[in-house]
């Protein structure tokens, strides 16, 4: 494999063909259906699926298949299918994942971005979805020409491309299930939709955090009354909720009260944590664009790593009852209600957490205040079987020859449900998860972007281990590897990232 051959294809790849193709895709509103009910009507979503298969088709990949899959009431999937190559194996598939639904729109862009107003400055593309996970497609689809154009062997490969990952891949179960029997039983699985912590070397995702939560309704009244006539006789609504947030949160710490939705750290993610920390200092909280004079919840740089990639916390995502500032009177309102989202560690059960949260919320409600918790989400995490050795050597190849610097490990805070149903499917399957969403691409929130040159780069090193994975393959090296007893791969149902 000629290293500077395989970069140069990418490179050449990218600019002439993919930063078109994205700039075209961050301009669709295809928001995913948790954010965009009439979808289907609007028509936003097949206009990306024909951008992207257009594209697609017009790559000279002999044998390969393209189908957009339809199952009755469910978002559309791209599913792609490559013979093996040059020596490659048919019978010991890759699978490379990603997904083109979008989050919405988010308030607080600059004045001159928008979510679907792509913007080319130097080396980024700013826009919605372009780094999460537009490319997705674009740079699997490059990985395997780049092997192709050397004469190099890779294995087949399936591409499954999903329009559902941000409403928590319900529909995904059902293709996969549908798709099976062409599916195969991949002993590779390239995950291109995770994040990193530099733009500096390779990052491979070792854990996901799993999600649980719901809309949490505190009522006091039929209707607002006169906050000088009832105040100091009817009870806020706001402060029972604050109340009742305080028995699964310590309001000083953050901390998360409950037992249920904490899980112990496995030794070997304790040691990459530890090596992040170092590797990143001060980027651990820096790459957030926190204001002036806020300090990060705690002074270790450790904790801060597992704090977001190992542990619980509450974020309160939305807010109903409550006027706008400029309209709010002297009422005191009817109701409070507010959309909890807890992030679970990876190996806590999603299901079980939620009724945890549910039985500690809606116990005993102070006044006998009318408290409901409407949970919409209940998705278990993800820890990663233990790592071949032919995987974590071509990983580390792969980046030296990159970007001349050796991969890092580290867990992730967010979570992507495809992963939970592959780990229990494939039990033997080995997991690249890797991504460019890295300091101050903000995913989900305003100014999104996508670093051009870390997209390059991660194509590059996925095509070196597509490669790697060929060899392995041929020296009996890649199926049935043993999941390590620890791996607490668990899923429950789905939950968005």
């Amino acid at each position: 494999m000629d290293s500077a051959q395989i970069s140069a294809f990418v490179d050449r790849k990218w600019d002439e063909e993919i930063v078109p193709q994205l700039i075209e895709y961050i301009a669709i509103p295809n928001k995913s259906p948790m954010f965009d009910k009439d979808w289907v009507a609007n028509g936003h979503m097949d206009r990306a699926v024909d951008l992207m298969t257009g594209w697609a088709k017009a790559q000279n990949i002999e044998g390969m298949q393209l189908e957009v899959v339809r199952l009755e009431g469910r978002t559309p999937l791209i599913f792609i299918e490559i013979p093996a190559a040059n020596g490659g194996s048919d019978t010991d598939p890759v699978l490379l994942y990603g997904h083109l639904d979008k989050q919405p729109e988010m308030t607080g862009w600059d004045e001159d971005l928008g979510p679907w107003k792509p913007v080319l400055k130097g080396d980024k593309l700013y826009g919605r979805g372009g780094a999460d996970d537009g490319y997705a497609i674009y740079g699997s689809l490059t990985s395997i020409m780049a092997l192709r154009d050397q004469g190099l062997a890779h294995n087949r490969c399936v591409i499954l491309i999903e329009a559902c990952e941000e409403s928590g891949s319900y529909d995904l179960p059902a293709y996969v299930d549908y798709l099976a029997p062409r599916i195969g039983k991949p002993s590779l699985v390239v995950c291109l939709d995770s994040g990193c912590g530099n733009y500096d070397q390779l990052w491979c995702t070792t854990s996901l955090r799993g999600l649980t939560g719901g809309n949490l309704d505190v009522q006091v009244l039929e209707e607002g009354v006169h906050s000088g006539d009832a105040s100091g006789v009817v009870p806020s609504s706001f402060r029972i909720l604050r109340d009742l947030l305080s028995r699964i949160e310590d309001s000083e710490t953050g901390r998360v009260l409950l037992k249920e939705l904490h899980a112990e750290v496995p030794a070997e993610r304790m040691v990459q944590a530890r090596r992040a920390a170092e590797v990143l200092d001060t980027a651990v909280y820096g790459k957030f664009p926190m204001v002036d004079g806020l300090k990060p919840m705690n002074d270790e740089l450790l904790e801060l790593v597992l704090n977001r990639t190992w542990r619980p916390a509450l974020s309160v995502t939305g807010i109903d009852g409550m006027p706008p500032l400029e309209s709010a009177g002297n009422v005191l309102r009817p109701h409070t209600a507010v959309k909890l989202s807890m992030r679970l560690p990876p190996t806590a059960d999603g299901a079980t957490a939620g009724e945890a949260m549910k039985t500690a919320l809606l116990k005993d409600p102070p006044y006998g205040a009318k408290v409901t918790l409407e949970l919409e989400k209940a998705s278990s995490g993800w820890n990663a079987p233990a790592m071949s050795e032919w995987l974590s050597t071509a990983i580390d190849d792969a980046s030296q020859a990159t970007f001349k610097q050796p991969a890092m490990y580290m867990g992730e805070g967010g979570s992507i449900p495809f992963m939970g149903m592959l780990g229990e499917k494939f039990p033997g399957a080995q997991f690249m998860i890797t991504g460019v969403l890295g300091p101050h691409s903000n995913a989900h929130g305003p100014n999104e972007f996508l670093h051009i040159p870390m997209g390059k780069r991660v194509t590059a090193c996925v095509s070196h281990v597509v490669g790697r994975h060929a060899k392995a393959s041929a020296d009996g090296l890649t199926v049935g590897v043993a999941v390590a007893a620890d791996s607490g791969t668990r899923h429950g149902d789905h939950g968005c990232c």
